[in-house]
């Protein structure tokens, strides 16, 4: 004799199943699965529990209902329970799969808001433009979308939040992820200026993964190099001028020594680049308006160059401050040759409006990362005379 079966218990007989039925498929309902949905639209387990759990009792017994109706009862049940609504959208339904020539994969709202970083948006509003675009989909009951068609939607969707501007860097970009030459992006600027934090973060959004810093190239010639052979390298930029014998009036020259026998690995890594066709983005003290010829990449990359400095001086002396104190990074030598990379600041200004270089204000991460990533797209837009129309065919 089969025990009786209990609400709750998983010998539920099957005659008590709930059903789940969008566009002719009956499936299950799940109550794991609503938990987990509504737990990635910001609510926490407890709630999601509670609320998946009262969502299960107000269906039992109907035996299938459509996903419109399943959305209705997360909705009403989060209403009475005093939780934000709008994490019952989209309603729990079948995966969506994105296909390309290479096959199909899960639509993923972190993999699309990654994508849509490109367009110069804050990371929460990326992933709301993504939370947007799969509420669509679900909605309109799609189940299988062409990758052009979703960046269409995408495009689409940003013109409607942020304008056509917006929009455009979003789709200039994406025709650079399979490039016919590559992009590198050369972040030059004197110590403690946030080349590298910038690169890393810029990097990151834009899905370049080859990101450099002259330090590394630095560090490599420096086990190749013997101090006797070449003493501007084995020294810090701001203190080069020591290593070669020269007085403090020289901090310019012995920085520029250093930066010029660097710059040998910087013309490597750009010819590297475009041998393998592979964006990168390359930081460092070394990257110096006019020592590398960028004219010679012309042909054979998209080559943008920003020099990046910390304009407020009371600004840039905390940075460091800061950095003595919570960083294993030897910070107070660079708050004892601080007038020195201030000076060394001040020729890269010099240097960058000599050469028509964009110089980024440091002064916030989050503000210089979105203005750089504008300035890579809006330069890309100016090389290719893009049409819109053509992206989105």
């Amino acid at each position: 004799m089969k025990p009786q079966a209990r609400r709750g218990d998983a010998t539920t007989s099957s005659r008590e199943r709930i059903y789940i039925e969008h566009d002719s498929v009956r499936r299950p309902f799940m109550r794991g699965i609503l938990v987990h949905s509504l737990m990635a639209r910001g609510l926490a387990f407890e709630d999601a529990y509670a609320s998946a759990n009262a969502v299960r009792e107000r269906l039992r017994g109907r035996g299938s209902v459509t996903v419109e109706d399943l959305g209705r009862a997360v909705q009403e049940v989060l209403r009475e329970r005093s939780l934000p609504e709008e994490a019952a959208r989209p309603p729990v339904g079948p995966t969506i799969h994105v296909t390309t020539p290479a096959g199909a994969a899960p639509f993923s709202k972190g993999f699309l808001s990654q994508s849509l970083h490109a367009a110069a948006i804050e990371p929460n509003d990326a992933f709301d433009v993504a939370r947007d675009i799969e509420a669509q989909l679900a909605l309109r009951g799609v189940r299988d979308i062409d990758r052009h068609e979703l960046r269409r939607l995408a495009f689409h969707t940003l013109e409607r939040r942020f304008g056509p501007r917006t929009a455009e860097r979003y789709l200039i970009w994406r025709r650079f992820q399979e490039p016919d030459r590559p992009v590198i992006l050369l972040l030059g600027g004197t110590a403690g200026s946030g080349k590298t934090s910038l690169a890393l973060e810029v990097g990151h959004r834009l899905g370049i993964h080859r990101v450099l810093s002259t330090d590394a190239i630095r560090q490599i010639m420096r086990l190749m190099l013997s101090p006797e052979l070449v003493p501007a390298i084995h020294a810090s930029s701001y203190d080069a001028n020591r290593a070669l014998g020269r007085g403090e009036d020289a901090v310019i020259d012995g920085f520029l020594a250093q930066a010029s026998i660097v710059s040998v690995g910087v013309r490597a890594m750009l010819d590297r680049a475009v041998a393998e066709n592979s964006s990168q983005i390359l930081d460092g003290v070394s990257i110096v308006p006019g020592l590398v010829d960028l004219a010679a990449y012309a042909e054979s990359a998209h080559v943008i160059f920003l020099v990046v400095a910390t304009l407020d001086e009371r600004s840039f002396r905390a940075r460091f401050e800061s950095r003595a104190r919570t960083s294993n990074r030897p910070g107070h030598r660079y708050l004892e040759h601080f007038d020195a990379i201030l000076k060394i600041q001040d020729h890269f200004l010099e240097l960058a409006d000599r050469h028509d270089i964009p110089i980024v204000d440091n002064d916030s991460i989050d503000v210089s990362v979105l203005s750089i990533i504008k300035h890579v797209t809006e330069t890309l837009r100016k090389a290719g005379h893009f049409d819109v129309q053509e992206l989105l065919a």
